[in-house]
């Protein structure tokens, strides 16, 4: 079957036509004449049918040879056009992007990021979905996956875009049932408001000037969503837990209150996570770029606060 596909017996075969000779043929190509017949001779032995009448003066096409020479030019002609295609895609972004993204990073940094995307790349289309839940890139044909945390190991490839704090935050009126000096000693018996959707998180390390706290917390309620989950803790539920990137806002307007002064969470990673592939297409690389520069611009206004 390999052999019945050789598109390079076909190239032969139509410069001879189009040239009139081997010899001819030869030249366009930048090869031996004894090269371009034995390739010819091979495509007619696998065709079973004489393409080209030979004579010491000239070469004839056969009625076959004729047929076989117009579809051939349209193999051909389909191939150029599907190789041009793709490696234009490879330079320039084309057709439709999906992406995932956890729901409170996708309203907040992810849509942005979308629209300065397709205003770049107006050809474009995208599909987002923004889920906590972790989806499958493969199974769900999804190009590209943001992630905020930490990776789960997998044979996806993944690019590091930028950080994250954990932040503790309580609504003004929860703090204010909190006694002044609570620390991570007393998160066991405090009331927290969690998220379903948070795997491998029910320990938490704080630390503090080389002290080290590692607790389990006790949530009181339990949240499928990440904006459940805040909106619980704005309504005084409880204490919760979240990237810096969703409570900034909230805290420099005073509806939530940074709590355990001083104490911190390990950092986690904003990653673009991408399926197996040696070329990554030029749609993901150039939104990932402009998520790259976006992380940045974030993480330059927090260091200045």
């Amino acid at each position: 079957m390999t052999d019945l596909l050789n598109l390079n017996r076909l190239v032969y075969f139509t410069t001879v036509m189009e040239t009139g000779s081997f010899t001819s043929a030869a030249d366009r190509l930048g090869v031996a004449k004894a090269v371009v017949s034995h390739q010819v001779g091979r495509l007619e032995e696998e065709l079973g049918a004489t393409l080209l009448q030979r004579t010491t003066r000239r070469v004839t096409p056969t009625d076959e040879g004729r047929h076989f020479y117009d579809r051939a030019m349209i193999i051909l002609r389909e191939a150029e056009a599907a190789y041009g295609e793709i490696s234009h895609a490879a330079v320039e972004p084309t057709g439709m992007l999906r992406l995932t993204a956890p729901l409170d990073y996708g309203t907040k940094m992810v849509a942005p990021v979308m629209a300065a995307y397709l205003k770049a790349y107006p050809q474009m289309r995208v599909e987002a979905i923004f889920d906590d839940a972790v989806s499958n890139l493969v199974d769900e044909q999804i190009d590209l996956g943001i992630r905020v945390g930490w990776l789960a190991d997998s044979s996806n490839q993944a690019r590091r875009l930028g950080t994250i704090e954990q932040v503790v935050v309580a609504s003004p009126a929860f703090a204010a049932t909190l006694p002044p000096d609570v620390t991570p000693h007393q998160a066991r018996s405090l009331a927290w408001v969690g998220n379903t959707q948070l795997r491998g998180v029910g320990q938490w390390l704080f630390s503090r000037n080389g002290e080290m706290v590692l607790t389990e917390l006790n949530p009181v309620i339990m949240c499928d969503k990440s904006p459940a989950s805040m909106a619980c803790v704005l309504a005084g539920i409880g204490l919760g837990i979240f990237p810096d990137y969703s409570v900034s806002d909230d805290i420099a307007e005073g509806r939530l209150l940074p709590v355990f002064a001083g104490w911190t969470l390990p950092t986690g990673g904003i990653h673009a996570v991408f399926p197996p592939a040696r070329f990554r297409p030029a749609k993901v690389r150039a939104f990932v770029d402009l998520m790259a520069a976006a992380e940045k611009r974030r993480s330059r206004a927090a260091a200045i606060v």
